[in-house]
């Protein structure tokens, strides 16, 4: 990660809600998976190991940060693509696949644009119409108070 990069990450997550701070976090993840194929395509493995292992421990940490007791079918869905995303980036490793990579990159990006839908709508809405919102955007069971929790203490 460049300094510029690493300069804006420390600026974005200073101050952001918890939907920021997900959209920081797989901001950082999908960036972890495209240099891991770069890194794969210019067959440097001691990069790519570093990018993915970095890559492993953010997925660790938004594991850790869904809300498991909420019994909501989002709190489900996120850690089946956690386990997912994990299988798929050792499967990437064993078999030498920058496709894999970008396809979970790919993955990873579609994710972070509901996130940041939501922190859009925070920011421009009343609390209850985002709650409204993500409980109808195809996440039953979607909560902000759930993505909210303070996780400040965590940086990329």
């Amino acid at each position: 990660m460049s300094p510029t990069e690493m300069a804006y990450r420390k600026t974005a997550v200073g101050g952001a809600s918890g939907f920021g701070l997900l959209v920081a976090l797989y901001d950082t993840l999908a960036g972890n998976l495209r240099r891991a194929a770069e890194a794969e395509r210019g067959d440097d493995l001691g990069k790519r190991t570093a990018e993915l292992n970095h890559a492993l421990l953010v997925v660790a940490y938004l594991e850790d940060y869904v809300n498991r007791g909420s019994g909501g079918k989002l709190a489900d869905y996120l850690v089946g693509f956690y386990r997912s995303l994990r299988q798929k980036v050792i499967e990437a490793q064993v078999k030498r696949s920058a496709e894999i990579l970008e396809q979970q990159m790919a993955q990873v990006l579609k994710i972070r644009e509901f996130w940041q839908g939501l922190e859009i709508r925070r920011a421009s809405y009343p609390q209850q119409e985002v709650e409204a919102w993500a409980n109808s955007a195809g996440y039953p069971g979607a909560s902000t108070a759930m993505h909210e929790q303070s996780a400040s203490s965590w940086s990329a």
